[in-house]
């Protein structure tokens, strides 16, 4: 196996574990303690089931470390097709995407104080801190919103390098360009039509696949050994 096939798997093995954590907080953790209208149900069952929801935190900063760790792998792998769209990469999708994730680690960290109260908080009443521990947990939700434009922007260059690369498939270069745009434009709904957000990402939401796809193609076959001497050898014109 080539070093570059190693850094084409790992990326992959990588990608996956990000896959397979982030619908932990974003949609488990919801789904099993938050009730719906219902803040004091919602906060009671945070403090009966604290461990759960804990886990979400951690399961936040991992794949926040975890992307960090994607991108400079994918940056090793793809630095040689265009660098500046590689460092580009890899500022979005390792600096920026991580830090909102340890960012929005803090909203979920704020309810857990609020909903345990102390000494600190001693000034405000019950029914206050449950109100507040709700605001915390939206504001996780709207920055989830925001976070989905640097999920977007990121794939971009990724695409561009994947298209000019030679050893990985140009079909995941345009699909990762819709996929980049898909999450754009959810986080656009959720800036300005926000009414529209739930029907757009249940539309976009096939578009997301592509990284999935993408994810195995790196974890299972890597960079195709002599893909880019075949694809020369096609584009040879005839007659030379």
């Amino acid at each position: 196996m080539s070093p570059r096939d190693r850094t084409a798997r790992l990326s992959g093995l990588l990608y996956l574990l990000v896959v397979l954590l982030a619908p932990y907080r974003l949609i488990y953790v919801p789904s099993a303690l938050f009730v719906s209208r219902d803040a004091g149900a919602t906060v009671g069952n945070i403090a009966a089931h604290e461990t759960l929801f804990r886990m979400g935190l951690a399961t936040d900063l991992a794949c926040g470390t975890l992307m960090a760790f994607v991108a400079l792998a994918l940056y090793r792998l793809l630095v040689d097709v265009d660098r500046r769209h590689a460092v580009a990469m890899l500022l979005l999708g390792g600096a920026l995407v991580p830090a909102l994730y340890f960012f929005n680690v803090v909203n979920d960290a704020a309810v857990l104080l609020l909903v345990h109260g102390g000494d600190a908080l001693a000034a405000f009443e019950p029914a206050q801190r449950t109100a507040l521990a709700m605001l915390f947990l939206r504001l996780h939700g709207q920055t989830v919103g925001a976070a989905e434009l640097l999920w977007g922007l990121w794939l971009f260059p990724l695409a561009l390098l994947v298209l000019r690369s030679g050893f990985l498939p140009r079909l995941f270069g345009y699909g990762l360009i819709l996929n980049g745009l898909a999450y754009v434009v959810q986080s656009l709904a959720w800036a300005v039509l926000p009414d529209w957000q739930d029907t757009l990402s249940g539309v976009l939401a096939p578009l997301q696949f592509v990284e999935v796809l993408f994810m195995l193609w790196l974890l299972v076959l890597g960079a195709r050994r002599g893909f880019r001497r075949n694809q020369a050898v096609s584009v040879v014109p005839t007659g030379t």
